[in-house]
């Protein structure tokens, strides 16, 4: 199947009495703590990991802009030094704009940016989560579940 979309999900609960099934995929995806993003893109093999876990998580698809964003504050490189655009485009070759249009399209993935951590560790959310918390699902008015375009609003508070 052809990829078409980024997704980001954000881990919003604690595992204390989730089922190890649960606990595995989380750890599969790289979601060890809460308040913690990652990009992936739509591959049924993800969506399918996503769906399993989606009552500890967030998620939808992300936008270029909020990409950007969350690379540069939040993207952490080995030893924990920041993203800087200079980084990218002394070892990717491009500038970030270039980069994240690229990311995108396909063409390039962030493995491509040498010793960046496949994670970003977030706030969590100013102004708090919805409504009604994160033990509602998100069409309920809480918090976990799929988002849509959405979640770009909710990544914004936690960057």
């Amino acid at each position: 199947m052809e990829r078409s979309k980024r997704i980001v999900v954000i881990r919003i609960k604690g595992v204390v009495k989730a089922p190890s099934e649960i606990k595995d995929t989380l750890h599969l995806l790289r979601l060890r703590r809460t308040n913690v993003a990652v990009v992936l893109d739509d591959r049924p093999s993800f969506i399918g990991m996503v769906k399993k876990i989606e009552p500890w998580v967030a998620w939808g698809e992300i936008s270029p802009e909020v990409f950007k964003k969350l690379l540069l504050k939040r993207g952490r490189l080995e030893g924990d030094k920041r993203v800087t655009e200079e980084y990218i485009k002394q070892t990717t070759g491009m500038d970030i704009d270039t980069f994240v249009e690229k990311f995108f399209r396909f063409e390039v993935e962030l493995t491509d940016i040498p010793r960046l951590k496949p994670f970003f560790r977030l706030k969590p959310p100013s102004g708090g989560y919805p409504r009604k918390g994160i033990k509602v699902q998100v069409t309920q008015g809480g918090t976990w579940g799929y988002w849509g375009d959405r979640i770009n609003k909710l990544l914004e508070t936690m960057i």
